[in-house]
């Protein structure tokens, strides 16, 4: 039975959708459905209601409509029965297989793609964060765009301007490309700032902690519980889009910077991972990625594939990575055994702070794995050396002698370099 109705409770306001997903060689049919949950969680995010599922085993997608004409034809006769606005595809649509859709269902057919988009529409906050949304929404509209009426054409006058003159079609797409370059400059200016800020981190030698992980797996929540930071934690998708930066003083001392950033998805749409290629620098430039998993869900161990998967695309995959598994608190939870199952890793509730300890302790190990101790000998006249040392490092111990103060302090290679006129050879 490919027809799956579900019971909801009818809201006017909301749109009501119809799931489509199509079972290729290699998925099994309880992959599609955990995909299918996701999109329909997604879809709910966005504001809708799914009204039904329908599914159909293909070799591959139909050129023409993605589906074979028999199911596009069963497809319209259920979105007649539940009255549907709209049809929505786990699988990317092509331009015009969504033109053909629309033209024999009579509503509108969109895939997983726009509804991501939409619902990055919905939150973006910021004027960076519009832009990116908006930046992504253009290229992903701009194969798309059509017009409704015949009438597309400019007549021109005149010697050698003659017959019909430049469609209204093509002014649209020229529009939209002008709109796309001035908003990708806008994002360069940002980018500049970003940089200039980021050379004044980088001369306060702070650590730059970044947290990473699936949409909703709750690294708002880990933001607060090591900063303090209150900021907004919800339990939807996509609720943080934009960057927010914390410090925080770990037990050696060392001041760190946490950075929380969007979440990621399965298939994250690439005209998103483009538009926010400047606020993912974060994630390339950390000195560790604090990789937050949702220890409650049963997929966990796709979804942490899932990230790695856009860690590599972004160009990540080479920056050290802590797992954190989060929501111990949480009924049936699977952290604890996670955490057992994946060397290194902790487990931690954000929400109740248990086990936060270890966290911190584990991340201040890390950081110092690519630190080393190295004696420094420093006149006992230069009391802004000594001082210095504190401040770049962890001082392990320090004792005077006829010739100085002699310093074993942890440093890292900024650090090493910036003391090398002191440093006793090893």
């Amino acid at each position: 039975m490919t027809y799956i109705p579900t019971t909801l409770i009818e809201r006017t306001f909301r749109e009501k959708i119809v799931l489509v997903g199509v079972q290729f060689p290699g998925v099994s049919g309880e992959d599609l459905e955990h995909q299918l949950d996701e999109l329909a969680l997604l879809v709910d995010t966005a504001g809708a209601d799914v009204v039904a599922r329908v599914v159909q085993r293909r070799d591959a997608p139909d050129p023409a409509t993605f589906l074979g004409s028999g199911k596009v034809d069963e497809l319209r006769e259920i979105c007649l029965a539940v009255d549907s606005d709209t049809v929505v595809f786990e699988h990317n649509l092509s331009p015009a297989q969504q033109r053909n859709l629309e033209k024999i269902l009579g509503r509108t057919a969109i895939d997983r793609t726009a509804v991501i988009l939409d619902i990055f529409a919905q939150n973006a906050r910021t004027p960076e964060g519009k832009a990116q949304v908006e930046l992504a929404l253009l290229q992903y509209r701009l194969p798309r765009l059509r017009r409704a009426s015949g009438s597309l054409s400019q007549q021109a006058g005149g010697i050698g301007t003659r017959g019909p003159g430049e469609t209204q079609l093509e002014v649209d797409r020229r529009r939209l490309v002008h709109r796309m370059h001035h908003i990708r400059n806008e994002l360069k200016d940002i980018d500049r700032t970003r940089g200039v800020q980021r050379q004044g981190r980088d001369r306060g030698r702070h650590r730059e902690v970044t947290l990473v992980g699936y949409t909703n797996a709750g690294k708002s929540s880990m933001l607060n519980a090591l900063t303090d930071a209150d900021v907004l934690a919800e339990n939807r998708l996509f609720v943080t889009l934009d960057p927010r930066t914390r410090q925080r003083q770990l037990p050696g001392g060392e001041t760190v910077l946490f950075t929380d950033t969007v979440g990621f998805i399965s298939n994250l749409p690439h005209e998103l991972v483009e538009a926010f290629m400047s606020t993912l620098k974060s994630v390339q430039l950390a000195d560790l990625l604090v990789h937050v998993v949702d220890g409650a869900s049963d997929d966990a161990e796709l979804q942490i594939s899932a990230v790695r998967d856009v860690l590599r695309e972004i160009g990540a995959d080479q920056v050290p990575e802590l797992l954190v598994f989060n929501k111990a608190d949480v009924t049936d939870s699977r952290a604890r055994d996670l955490a057992a199952l994946h060397e290194g890793s902790v487990w931690v509730s954000a929400l109740t702070g248990e086990n936060l300890d270890e966290v911190i302790a584990t991340i201040g190990e890390r950081l110092r794995t690519h630190d080393r101790v190295v004696t420094l000998n420093l006149p006992l006249d230069r009391g802004d050396l000594i001082a210095a040392a504190h401040r770049e490092g962890e001082v392990i111990d320090t004792s005077i002698t006829d010739e100085g103060v002699v310093v074993h302090v942890v440093l890292d290679p900024v650090g090493v370099a910036r003391f090398e006129q002191w440093r006793v050879p090893a």
